[in-house]
């Protein structure tokens, strides 16, 4: 690529420069496929691992330790960011990979609560932690590799490959899953299989490492080191100095925060929501994500391509307004498709908790080690977990709790009571038999599962994940010069994704078991991505036609 005249020449791409581009988008499929293993399997983590509290409580544990991954990405990002700045692109790769497959390896060995005690749930932890850290040097690396082989007029398209192979990494996580499900059965898979898919990544970790030792250094790059231009502080430079400081903020706030929310929304999220809250088997809401994936993917490649023409904010902005606008009516049909019988139940005998608000805690418990003994607490529990909508009513202080379901009144208990445990088994008892005989169903029956309908609408929300992710990788390296792009598009877009993404499923589950309605979860990302869509409408810059060859 040469700059003639202020035009840029369009060489054709030869063919080494397409294979080292397949290359890198290949090993970035096996490095998300390593980091999703966890998020798919979090029920099955959450009986191993965290098996010492109460199965609430494991469960929010669960998906805090797998947004433990996400935590730490900025600082993966900053640390490899400026690796990748002062060394180069390329040497970034073995690191990641190497740290990546290993941590992931290892949790497929990882002894459960039973066994070790509360060192299963630190030490997995501290595998998600470094897995995180090995992704926040990894995308940004990936993004900045192939926008700098790629053609001016293609960045968009050439980049938006590394988009579609995440989710193909979460598409191949699935099919292991399902096919280790398969063969050997629900039973032995709760039991020990669920770890096999950890454990087979180290056959992943062996073809990424072949792959990228194939690699050559950015064309960019190394013209800008035999010039002497590259950064002797990238840190410095991207976050000391406003002119770029206010470019990486912008980015955090008018991109990948928004985008980031969509992302997770659409593809995990809908799968916590079809798992935990319709209670649809495991095996057919992986089922059903997989076809979504399947179908959805392609847009990737169309709206990155589409972004080269028309640009990537007017894809990025519309993606975002369009799923805050549509995300309830969407969950609602998901919930009626997957459900019916648990949407006849509450029309037919709505659920209300009536309790003394006083005594009524926010059940957020990420460490496990809080007891919720209030007879509220107890009632709002039970329901969370069941994944039942109900109202609240105050109640006069110093009353227990109760739960109308229909015309019918069950009584709670108070937890520090002394005969508290024999209570509470009447109590669970007691509630499942009057939720049964007002027609709530324990699960979600499979021959009333409408698979098309479903199956749409999560292609829908897949679609709106292309529309805000397809583009966002040419858009961060094309806001950034060469010297620092590595770290100063890494950073925003962990943050974005790391924390805002990461966070979404834990912070919504919390909000539904306080709120006592299973969609109210949704108004995270919708907030998040209306406030994103604001500020990028009136602040990010479109950034197409920028000459990143010119950015030294």
């Amino acid at each position: 690529m040469a700059t003639v005249g202020g035009q840029i020449s369009h060489v054709p791409m030869t063919r080494d420069e397409k294979r080292v581009i397949f290359a890198s988008s290949l090993g970035t499929v096996f490095e998300w496929y390593d980091f999703f293993l966890a998020g798919s399997l979090a029920a099955f983590i959450s009986k191993s691992f965290f098996s010492g509290v109460n199965p609430t409580a494991a469960f929010v544990f669960t998906l805090l330790g797998f947004a433990a991954g996400f935590a730490v990405r900025p600082f993966g990002a900053i640390v490899f960011g400026r690796l990748g700045d002062m060394v180069g692109r390329k040497y970034t790769f073995l690191i990641t990979i190497l740290i990546m497959g290993f941590s992931t390896f290892l949790v497929g060995f990882l002894p459960g609560y039973a066994s070790i005690g509360f060192a299963s749930p630190v030490i997995f932890i501290a595998m998600r932690m470094l897995q995180g850290l090995a992704l926040g040097g990894e995308y940004g690396g990936a993004a900045t590799y192939v926008a700098e082989h790629a053609p001016a007029g293609r960045r968009g398209f050439y980049t938006s490959w590394i988009q579609a192979t995440a989710t193909l990494g979460l598409f191949l996580s699935l099919l292991v899953i399902l096919g280790v499900r398969t063969a050997i059965g629900e039973e032995a898979f709760g039991a020990w299989g669920w770890r096999v898919p950890f454990v087979a990544s180290i056959i992943l970790l062996g073809v990424s490492v072949w792959i990228r030792m194939q690699l050559h250094e950015s064309p960019v790059f190394e013209r800008i080191k035999a010039e002497g231009k590259t950064s002797k502080a990238p840190l410095t430079e991207s976050f000391a100095q406003w002119k770029n400081l206010k470019i990486v903020i912008l980015a955090l706030v008018g991109l990948t925060a928004g985008q980031a929310v969509v992302w997770y929304t659409g593809q995990f999220y809908s799968l916590f929501f079809l798992t935990q809250t319709m209670k649809v088997d495991g095996s057919s809401a992986n089922i059903m994500i997989a076809i979504a994936l399947l179908i959805g993917t392609p847009f990737f490649l169309f709206f990155g391509s589409l972004s080269d023409r028309i640009g990537r904010k007017p894809i990025i902005m519309a993606g975002l307004l369009i799923a805050a606008c549509t995300y309830f009516p969407l969950f609602k049909a998901l919930a009626h498709y997957t459900n019916p019988a648990l949407e006849t139940a509450s029309a037919r005998a709505p659920i209300v908790v009536i309790a003394n608000p006083g005594e009524c805690s926010f059940q957020f418990n990420p460490v496990g080690t809080s007891k919720f003994t209030s007879s509220c607490d107890i009632a709002k529990s039970a329901l969370s977990k069941a994944g039942l909508n109900y109202d609240n009513v105050a109640a006069p202080a110093g009353t227990l709790a109760e739960i109308k379901v229909g015309d019918t009144v069950v009584n709670t208990y108070d937890g520090k009571a002394a005969d508290a445990k024999d209570q509470g088994k009447a109590f669970d008892k007691t509630l499942a038999g009057t939720l049964k005989s007002a027609g709530y169903p324990a699960k979600a029956d499979p021959s009333q599962i409408n698979w098309p309908m479903s199956v749409a609408i999560l292609t829908i929300l897949m679609i709106y994940v292309t529309m805000v992710y397809g583009p966002i990788a040419a858009m961060l390296v094309e806001m950034f010069p060469t010297r620092i792009r590595y770290t100063s598009m890494s950073l925003p877009y962990h943050i974005g994704n790391g924390w805002f993404g990461g966070f979404l499923p834990a912070t919504a589950f919390a909000i539904v078991a306080a709120k006592g309605n299973i969609y109210s979860g949704l108004w995270y990302p919708i907030v998040i991505a209306v406030g994103t869509f604001v500020i990028g409408m009136l602040f990010v810059k479109e950034t197409k036609d920028s000459d990143i060859y010119a950015q030294d």
